[in-house]
């Protein structure tokens, strides 16, 4: 695959992943425009907690704002994907389901539960003719922000995540959870759209930050490492390694990591040729952070691993969360066609789906 050639790229993206990729910065754009008429009960903002029910893509953007704000947020923004509704959850807690089909099985099994509870019940879920979540809402007159995902032509939920990363924020803006400074907004959409036009098809790979990686990568199971705020974006970059790129990839995240990771890079002896760490810095990490990120890095090399470092540039969490985001997507998707596939296509997620209905 020559990642130069851009007919031969197009050809093994019929599903559109490029451009719900290219897109990014005008879905954050189009959420806060679709977001401007969004209320809430005054009742909502008495809460004690906010928990997020959503799978898969749909709780990506979830991860990377209870990470970006976790230090911000006045109270705590917890994820519990699955059939079960913690006990702790009560009249006290803003429950979200966030299916983007509005269709996802276990979040919407768990509304009943939430609702006797005396949860603080909302939704995330896109704009659809068959959309069970948003039928619910409407039936039990609850409050649900339905967004219109026409910026994610793919329509796969793991490339529409400036929907849902914004769309959540709008959520707990309204609910006094966070405060939104829409001028940080504004200049993450404009170094969006900046950055792209230096990774995207047109840019030939030695001049492309993103297909340069792919490159390196390529044929290698991947060890994803950065710290604190980003740790929400090395789970959504895990994902997409996964299902764009299909690809094998897992993530640590420091400091955690350096208590017992270091040790299991001796064995097998396959790690060598078989491993590859991709370190994410920034000058906003803790000063210690940033040291263990530079003696980790050792260790894998001292352990003839392989090892890139990939240093964001933006001086904002939240803007160095899109960059990760906008980068790792451009990244996985030449992955994937390095790997001769189609990035839009999720054939074992589908046939389990099927086998499970």
């Amino acid at each position: 695959m020559n990642l130069n050639n851009i007919k031969q790229m197009k050809n093994l993206d019929p599903g559109r992943v490029a451009d719900s990729i290219g897109l990014l910065s005008e879905q954050i754009k189009d959420t806060m425009k679709q977001a401007e008429s969004l209320k809430f009960p005054p009742a909502y903002k008495k809460i004690d907690r906010v928990v997020v029910n959503g799978m898969g893509g749909s709780n990506l953007g979830a991860r990377i704002v209870a990470s970006v704000f976790k230090d911000e947020a006045k109270v705590p923004i917890l994820i519990e994907p699955g059939y079960l509704v913690p006990a702790y959850v009560d009249q006290n807690t803003l429950y979200i389901i966030s299916s983007y089909s509005g269709n996802t099985e276990e979040p919407l099994s768990t509304f009943a539960e939430a609702k006797k509870r005396g949860a603080k019940i909302t939704g995330i879920t896109e704009k659809s003719q068959k959309n069970k979540l948003a039928e619910i809402f409407k039936k039990e007159k609850l409050p649900i922000f339905v967004f219109d995902p026409r910026k994610n032509p793919s329509n796969q939920p793991r490339l529409g995540v400036g929907y849902a990363i914004f769309a959540l924020l709008a959520v707990l803006a309204r609910s006094g959870v966070i405060k939104i400074d829409q001028r940080e907004v504004t200049r993450i959409i404009d170094s969006l759209k900046k950055n792209n036009f230096q990774l995207d098809l047109s840019v030939i790979d030695r001049k492309n930050l993103a297909k340069q990686i792919a490159q390196k990568i390529h044929g290698k199971e991947i060890i994803l490492v950065g710290a604190e705020f980003l740790a929400g974006n090395l789970h959504a970059l895990r994902n997409q390694f996964n299902e764009t790129a299909k690809n094998f990839a897992a993530y640590l995240v420091l400091p955690d990591l350096n208590h017992y990771a270091l040790e299991g890079l001796a064995h097998p002896a396959s790690n060598k040729k078989d491993l590859i760490f991709i370190f994410f810095a920034s000058d906003l990490y803790h000063p210690r952070l940033k040291k263990r990120l530079r003696l980790t890095e050792e260790i894998a090399r001292k352990n003839k691993i392989a090892a890139l470092e990939v240093k964001l540039e933006s001086q904002a969490r939240l803007g160095a969360a899109a960059e990760l985001l906008q980068l790792g997507s451009w990244l996985t998707f030449y992955l994937a066609l390095l790997n001769k596939i189609n990035p839009a296509e999720v054939k074992w997620v589908d046939w389990f789906k099927k086998k499970l209905a």
